[in-house]
């Protein structure tokens, strides 16, 4: 895995994957990747890696194999394919590749998300670890991407370097 190297100011690499089918194929704006991007980058991590893939279950998992066992990224952000349509099949898909999985985020996600949409609670987000990358599903839309990564974003470095046994991180004030 290719990593930053353990300073004052390290940076991690991002991989931005959006699961959408209209996107695949070009029909739709990637409005949610883009969101990802903005957000990654004002929090210091470097984007490596984006792509758009349809929801299909064998497609995702292979491209998240690929990913995190390649070692050009440290985190995997995915967007789309959280909820419950019969096309919504990314926590399967993750799941299917992981060897640790993290609970915790995509609890964190639902639960804060709730004071802002009642919709929150059939959110399937999850996250975990393969290859020392972690992985973390967000929803489809722009402004689900927000409020999701605006939960979690001030955990991911410490999150990054606990799965390093980096012993930098300073504890929140």
């Amino acid at each position: 895995m290719t990593t930053s190297r353990q300073d004052d100011n390290p940076h991690f690499y991002a991989g931005i994957l959006t699961i959408s089918d209209s996107g695949a194929i070009g029909e739709r704006i990637d409005l949610s990747g883009r969101k990802i991007s903005e957000m990654v980058e004002t929090a210091g991590f470097k984007e490596r890696l984006k792509d758009i893939i349809p929801d299909e279950v064998r497609i995702i998992s292979e491209k998240l194999i690929d990913w995190s066992d390649g070692g050009e990224v440290d985190i995997i952000l995915t967007s789309g394919g959280t909820g419950l349509g019969p096309r919504d099949v990314t926590p399967e898909a993750t799941k299917n590749i992981l060897e640790m999985e993290i609970p915790g985020i995509g609890e964190a996600m639902r639960i804060k998300t709730l004071d802002r949409t009642p919709f929150a609670i059939l959110s399937r987000s999850t996250a975990g670890i393969r290859s020392g990358c972690l992985i973390v599903n967000l929803p489809g839309s722009p402004k689900g991407v927000e409020e999701c990564l605006d939960v979690i974003m001030e955990s991911l470095p410490h999150a990054l370097e606990m799965i390093r046994g980096w012993k930098t991180h300073k504890e929140p004030n």
